[in-house]
């Protein structure tokens, strides 16, 4: 697995943001039973520059906490038979799957972590479970696939040891 790393704003994490960001998409693999070495992009950032991503992507005009964008389609969540004969999935140098970009708010990691009463780490781990499902075709607009998506996202995160 390769994870980019790229990290701007003011704000550090107390942790080792490329240790468990590492530890926890590997985790989301070995859960959805991934039978490729992957690649995933991770932009840690700050409030004022999601809200203009997600302005220009989403025509939301306001921060959030993580967005997602997939390289990928998916006909069933988490199901890649068949990804082999989509174009450009694999990186041609590496061979490893392609699944797409993350983007956190280091801000929204602090606040939320203090809202929801656990750790910055909890909550930077539980953003980064959450992105990796949507990269791999999980979504949450309709009540049953938020179910679903909270039950993986729920597995997950007590696989990795990091439960709520």
């Amino acid at each position: 697995m390769t994870l980019y790393i790229e990290e701007e704003g003011n704000v550090t994490l107390p942790f080792d943001v490329k240790e468990t960001a590492e530890f926890i998409v590997g985790t989301v693999l070995d859960c959805e039973e991934c039978p490729y070495e992957a690649e995933v992009n991770l932009l840690l950032t700050d409030d004022e520059a999601i809200r203009v991503m997600n302005r220009e992507h989403r025509q939301i005009d306001r921060a959030t906490d993580v967005l997602s964008f997939p390289m990928l389609e998916y006909e069933t969540p988490g199901d890649l038979s068949g990804i082999e004969e989509t174009a450009d999935a694999f990186n041609p140098e590496t061979g490893e799957l392609m699944l797409g970009d993350i983007v956190i708010s280091k801000d929204r990691v602090v606040g939320q972590a203090e809202e929801y009463g656990h750790s910055v780490r909890r909550e930077y781990a539980f953003l980064i479970a959450h992105s990796m499902l949507h990269l791999l075709g999980y979504d949450h607009m309709e009540e049953e696939e938020r179910r679903l998506m909270e039950d993986r996202q729920r597995d997950i995160m007590e696989k990795a040891g990091i439960p709520r």
